[in-house]
C-alpha cells in the first residue's frame, strides 16, 4: 500500500516525499505499507483545512451531523471482518482481539449516532421566576487528536467520534506502527461523505507539531506519560487550549482470600497476557492473599504455559508478536532486573527464536513471586508486555496498600464473593476502571475511560469525552417588563 495523508477531503502525498514502512510484527520483513513522514507543511494544511471546514460543521444540525456517523458505521459493518484482519496483521494481537478492537470502534459510532436525538444540555431554575435559565454546549474548534498502536481502530474513533458530533474538526496523527489501519479509517469517512477538512489525517512524527499549532484548541492523547506530560506542558503555555492525556498504568489485579480460583485465573491470565500484555490496562501485579498463593500460583503458572502464541491471523493463537524490535528488548531488560531485584522466578519467559518465530517479535510469558519493595523498578515501572508479578499479602489492608504503591491510577480488578470487602476496594483504592470478579480489561465505549495520578487526570476518553470537546455556556432569557436580579441586585 503506498498511503497518503488525508487533508481537506482528498489523498495526497506528503510535501517533502519523505516516507517510513509499516511492517507486519509476525513477519518483519512484510511491508504493509509507506506513508509520508509529514513536515509542518503537512500539518499547516491539515489544521487549515479543519479550521477552514469548522464554521460551516458546527453551524449544522446536530442531528444532520449525526446522520453521517450513520452512513459511516453502515460501511464499517459491511467491511468488519477486512478491517479485523488488517489490525491483527498491523499491531500483531490475535484475530478474535482484531475483530474485538474493530467492534469498538463500531460501537463508538453506533453510540455517537444514537446520540443525537437525545437530550443535550439541561433546563435549569432561576431565583426570578420571570427567567429561564439553561446550560447549553458549544464545539471548542479544531481537536488534534495523536492514538497508540495498539487499539489503532476503536480509540481513534474513541476521539474521532465525540469531538466531530458536537461541532468540532479533527487531525488525527496515528502511531507510525499502525499508519495502515488509520488510512482504512480515512478512506471509510470519505466514502461515508464527511464534508471536507472535517476529518484529517496526517502521518509520520508530527505530533509535536500539532501540538505546538497556534490554532488547535484541544489536544487528545493517548499513550505514554512521558509524551503524554510533556504534552500537559506545552499545552499549559497556551492561554486557549486545554488537553486531555490518557497515559497507562501499572495496574493489579487482586485476589482475596475467599476468591473463586477457577475466576481468579482466568482474569489473571486475560489481564496480563491478552494482546501480549500491551494494554494500558493490562494487569502487570497479581496481588494474591497468602492463603490462597500457593494454589493460585501453581494454577496460573499450568495455565500460562499453555498459552499458544503464534501468527495473530491463526483463530487458536492466544498471543501473537510484540510491536518492535524495541519492545522486545525492553522486555528483555525488565525480565534481566527482576532477577536482579530478587524475583523467584516462577516461569522463565524471553524472546522466542524457533523456525516459528524467527521472523517476528515473539516473547514468552515471564512470571515471578516478590514481596512488596517501594524501591523495586519492576514493580513500580510500566513494562508493556507479557511480565507479571504475583506479590503475596496477609489481608486486605494489605492488599489495598500494595495497589496504591505506584505512580498510576488506570485499572483496579478485585476477585472475592464478600459484597463488604468490594466496598472496601471499591472506596480505597486509587483507579479510574474498576472490576469485580473481572479482568483489569473490557472498557465499554459508553463508559468513562481514564485514570489518575500518573495515568491521567480523570478526564475521560470514549463517550464522556463531550466534556473536554465542549465548553458548557450558561444562557437566561427574561420573560418579565422588567429587571430583576439574582441574589437580591437591583
Amino acid at each position: 500500500m503506498e498511503g497518503k495523508n488525508y487533508i481537506n477531503g482528498a489523498f495526497v502525498s506528503g510535501v517533502s516525499g519523505n516516507r517510513f514502512e509499516s511492517r507486519n510484527p509476525a513477519h518483519f520483513n512484510e511491508v504493509l505499507g509507506t506513508f509520508p513522514l509529514s513536515s509542518e507543511r503537512d500539518v499547516n494544511n491539515a489544521v487549515d483545512a479543519a479550521k477552514t471546514a469548522y464554521d460551516g460543521w458546527r453551524r449544522l444540525s446536530r442531528i444532520k451531523r449525526g446522520e453521517y456517523f450513520d452512513e459511516f458505521v453502515q460501511l464499517l459493518k459491511k467491511n468488519h471482518e477486512e478491517i479485523s484482519r488488517l489490525v491483527s496483521k498491523e499491531c500483531g494481537k490475535g484475530i478474535i482481539e482484531g475483530r474485538a478492537d474493530v467492534t469498538e470502534g463500531i460501537h463508538m459510532v453506533q453510540y455517537t449516532f444514537g446520540t443525537v436525538r437525545m437530550p443535550h444540555g439541561d433546563v435549569v431554575d432561576s431565583e426570578i421566576p420571570e427567567k429561564d435559565s439553561f446550560m447549553r454546549r458549544k464545539p471548542k474548534g479544531v481537536v488534534a487528536a495523536i492514538t497508540p498502536w495498539n487499539f489503532p481502530f476503536a480509540i481513534p474513533l474513541w476521539l474521532i467520534c465525540p469531538s466531530v458530533v458536537e461541532g468540532n474538526t479533527v487531525v488525527l496523527k496515528p502511531s507510525r506502527e499502525t499508519a495502515c489501519t488509520a488510512n482504512a479509517i480515512a478512506e471509510y469517512a470519505h466514502k461515508a461523505g464527511f464534508p471536507s477538512g472535517v476529518i484529517n489525517v496526517v502521518h509520520g512524527g508530527c505530533g509535536d507539531l500539532l501540538v505546538r499549532h497556534p490554532d488547535t484548541r484541544v489536544v487528545l492523547f493517548v499513550g505514554s506519560c512521558d509524551v503524554g506530560s510533556e504534552i500537559k506542558k506545552i499545552v499549559a503555555g497556551f492561554h486557549d487550549k486545554m488537553s486531555a492525556c490518557e497515559m497507562g498504568g501499572k495496574n493489579a489485579l487482586i485476589v482475596l482470600d475467599d476468591a473463586n480460583l477457577d475466576i481468579a485465573v482466568n482474569a489473571a491470565i486475560i489481564s496480563a497476557f491478552k494482546t501480549s500484555g500491551q494494554r494500558c490496562t493490562s494487569a502487570s501485579r497479581l496481588i494474591v492473599h497468602e492463603k490462597v498463593l500457593a494454589e493460585f500460583e501453581r494454577r496460573f503458572v499450568e495455565t500460562t504455559k499453555k498459552i499458544k502464541i503464534g501468527d495473530p491471523l491463526d483463530e487458536s493463537v492466544f498471543m501473537g508478536p510484540v510491536i518492535n524490535e524495541a519492545a522486545t528488548e525492553k522486555i528483555a531488560r525488565y525480565n534481566d532486573l527482576a532477577k536482579k531485584e530478587g524475583a523467584e522466578v516462577l516461569l522463565d519467559g524471553g524472546r522466542l527464536t524457533g523456525s516459528e518465530y524467527k521472523k517476528g517479535f515473539f516473547m514468552s510469558p515471564f512470571v515471578y513471586r516478590m514481596e512488596n519493595n517501594p524501591k523495586s523498578r519492576v514493580l513500580h515501572e510500566e513494562v508493556f508486555g507479557p511480565h507479571v508479578a504475583v506479590i503475596p499479602v496477609k489481608d486486605i489492608d494489605e492488599a489495598i496498600a500494595v495497589h496504591n504503591d505506584t505512580d498510576y491510577g488506570l485499572a483496579c480488578a478485585v476477585i472475592t464473593e464478600d459484597f463488604r470487602k468490594v466496598k472496601r476496594i471499591r472506596d480505597d483504592c486509587e483507579y479510574g476502571l474498576g472490576y469485580v470478579n473481572l479482568p483489569t480489561i473490557g472498557a465499554e465505549v459508553h463508559l468513562p475511560f481514564g485514570g489518575v495520578k500518573k495515568s491521567g487526570t480523570g478526564l475521560p476518553s470514549a463517550s464522556t469525552l463531550i466534556d473536554v470537546v465542549t465548553h458548557r455556556t450558561a444562557w437566561t432569557i427574561n420573560h418579565g417588563k422588567e429587571i430583576k436580579m439574582a441574589q437580591g441586585l437591583t
